[in-house]
Formats: structure tokens, sequence, C-alpha cells
């Protein structure tokens, strides 16, 4: 029992830290700025649901996956970095906010971004697939890999909960406080994006210096 709770709780933390649930809100808010409160709603429950499959089918078969594919992780975060890099010049620029969406194109727009890129890379990042496939390989188990699997779902729970929340901030923030965040995120997004593209780009590198 002690070792379900214990490989339990180390599921839980990590994916949590990895995920960042409160790091994915300011990126959530500034693009659902101009949805209704029940689009945006649908928005988070959509990308949590695909984030949520996307982990555990990578969690069941994501070495065969990625063998088969001939895809490493150092590649899918140097793509992550790009993807998180234009999107952060964007939101310094205050122009996701600045998006008008028709109503004949808002359930378009929610397909849309609820795959990418909020379930994929902002929840389901390289850190949370990696995380997955390396403790699915730890799980030895049928109960451990349900234990894997109940943290998972909770965590994506608990984010879903989180993004919901945003719609109350945006209300206390108004049209001003929004754009100041955003720019203000935008930032961080963009520091992110080169840490994911260069801690992606280094083992390429250095595979490549071996190698020659």
């Amino acid at each position: 029992m002690n070792e379900f709770i214990s490989f339990g709780i180390l599921a839980f933390t990590s994916f949590f830290t990895l995920i960042n649930p409160f790091g994915a809100m300011p990126i959530f808010m500034t693009m659902t700025t101009e949805l209704t409160e029940d689009n945006r709603n649908r928005t988070a429950k959509k990308a949590c649901f695909a984030a949520f499959i996307t982990i555990f089918l990578f969690a069941f078969s994501g070495q065969l996956l990625f063998k088969f594919f001939g895809i490493s992780v150092d590649s899918f975060r140097i793509v992550g970095g790009v993807i998180f890099f234009l999107m952060g010049m964007d939101m310094l620029q205050a122009r996701l906010g600045k998006v008008k969406i028709k109503e004949s194109e808002v359930k378009s727009y929610v397909n849309d971004i609820s795959v990418t890129p909020l379930a994929i890379p902002m929840i389901c990042g390289p850190g949370a697939i990696t995380n997955a496939i390396v403790l699915m390989e730890d799980a030895s188990s049928i109960n451990m890999m349900l234990v894997l699997v109940f943290a998972i779902f909770l965590v994506i729970a608990l984010t879903y909960i989180i993004l919901l929340s945003s719609g109350k901030i945006m209300k206390f923030l108004g049209e001003t406080g929004i754009n100041v965040m955003m720019r203000l995120m935008g930032l961080i997004v963009m520091v992110i994006a080169v840490e994911f593209f260069f801690s992606g780009l280094k083992p390429i590198i250095l595979s490549m210096v071996k190698a020659c």
C-alpha cells in the first residue's frame, strides 16, 4: 500500500509541476477574451480532454510511436519552443486579445485553439509526455498503472477548474488590466520558448559533435 501511495504522490506532483496549470491560465485568458462564458468553458473542457487523451496514449504507446515515426522528445521541445515564441510575440504586442471572432466562426475557433496550442503543447507538453512514458515504465503492476492514470486524471481535472476561474479574473482585471497582463505574460512565454528551444537543440548538437 505504501508503494502505491508514494508512486501516486510522485505521479501527481510531477505532472502538476510539468503541466503547470497556473502558467497555462494567462494564455487561455488572452485567447478566449472575445468568447462568451459558455464558449470559454467549452474551450477549457475540450483542451483538457484532448490533453488527457494525448498523455494517456503516450503513456501506453509513447516509445513505440516515437520509434515508429523517428521522433525524439528533443525535436518536440524545439517545435514547442517555436510555437510558444510566436505566441509570446503576439501577446507582447497585445494582438491575441484583439482578435474579433464572428458568431459563425466561434465553433471552429474553439476547436482550433482547444487542441493547439492549449492542449498541445501548453497543457500536454514534452515534459508531461516524457514523464508519462517514464512513469509507465516504472509501473510494475496493473494497480500501479491505474494509480498513474488516476493521478493524470486528477491533475487534468484541477487544470480544468483553474482554467474556468480565468473568467472571474478577466472580469476583475478589465480590458486595460488584461492588456497589461498579456504583455507581461508575453515576455514570460517568450522566455519559456527560448528554454524549450535550446533544451531540445542542445542534446541534438552534442550528439552531432560526438558523431563527428
